[in-house]
């Protein structure tokens, strides 16, 4: 009969933020929690300290745009909406919440895509993936957007891809104090194709010459073996490939070959070999 009876219980609760000023900046000058003096049975308060009830609890803001702090027993109507009519929230600790008000800015930064991409085998991306838009807007106050350089997406996951797909995925949810974004997705754009193996000639350069009249290379060309999406097999050639030896780095290190290194060459294209990786030399002064 005790169980059945009505009690006053607290039960702390995370307050979530809902209708913010639009052309307001803020900052909450308290925790993100409050205490609820809630009434119920016996029952419920035997069991509110094996689970938080209610979990959460909206709080609706859109007084700031002509106050500067909100009143909980002004909404507890709406608060007792959100808990149901088994529980009967009496009072709220602290009943006002106060805020610190900053002007509100606009950056615009790059949108940065989160993937997990699993290709089917001899697949891959033939192209720089293209996101729409690759910018958004990001407003709130002055010193939280100072620390925003970028915006990443949720992880997009994709398995045995093996054709080109355009999918939407949502931006990570902010958290950063009152910064919103717009829009909140972007339109993503996957050039999937198709590779395979092709082998080119490409000359030898030699960099940091600086104190010898002549150098010989034996061999004067390397093979460069690489994996190129079927769609661009003719197009990349030897011309998109630099490889160079270091007259400084042997003179240095003392090694009795050059050693070969690619410093340019196509961004998706996968490089698989190269034949040789050092050569001979013969040095003139």
């Amino acid at each position: 009969m005790a169980l059945n009876n009505k009690y006053n219980y607290i039960a702390k609760t995370v307050i979530v933020f809902k209708n913010n000023p639009t052309k307001r900046a803020f900052y909450p000058l308290q925790s993100d929690t409050v205490d609820l003096e809630v009434e119920g049975t016996g029952w419920q308060l035997l069991f509110a300290r094996l689970r938080i009830s209610p979990p959460s609890i909206s709080v609706n803001l859109s007084q700031l745009n002509t106050k500067d702090f909100i009143v909980f027993s002004d909404q507890l109507y709406q608060v007792n909406k959100q808990v149901g009519s088994a529980q009967k929230v009496i009072s709220v600790k602290p009943d006002t919440l106060y805020f610190d008000f900053t002007k509100r800015v606009v950056k615009n930064v790059d949108v940065r895509l989160v993937s997990k991409l699993e290709f089917a085998k001899q697949y891959g991306l033939a192209k720089e993936t293209i996101l729409s838009p690759k910018k958004i807007k990001v407003a709130g106050p002055m010193e939280e957007l100072s620390k925003i350089e970028f915006w990443p997406t949720d992880t997009l996951k994709i398995s045995n891809l093996q054709s080109s797909s355009t999918v939407r995925i949502g931006l990570q949810h902010s958290i950063h104090k009152n910064v919103s974004i717009y829009p909140s997705s972007t339109e993503v754009k996957l050039s999937v194709d198709e590779f395979t193996e092709k082998t080119v000639e490409v000359p030898l350069k030699i960099v940091n010459n600086t104190n010898y009249n002549s150098i010989k290379l034996y061999p004067k060309k390397i093979k460069v073996t690489f994996l190129v999406a079927l769609g661009s097999y003719a197009e990349v050639n030897a011309n998109f490939i630099t490889a160079t030896v270091d007259v400084e780095e042997w003179k240095n290190l003392g090694h009795k070959q050059f050693a070969v290194k690619i410093t340019e060459f196509p961004d998706y294209c996968k490089l698989v070999s190269v034949i040789p990786s050092k050569v001979d030399f013969v040095v003139e002064k």
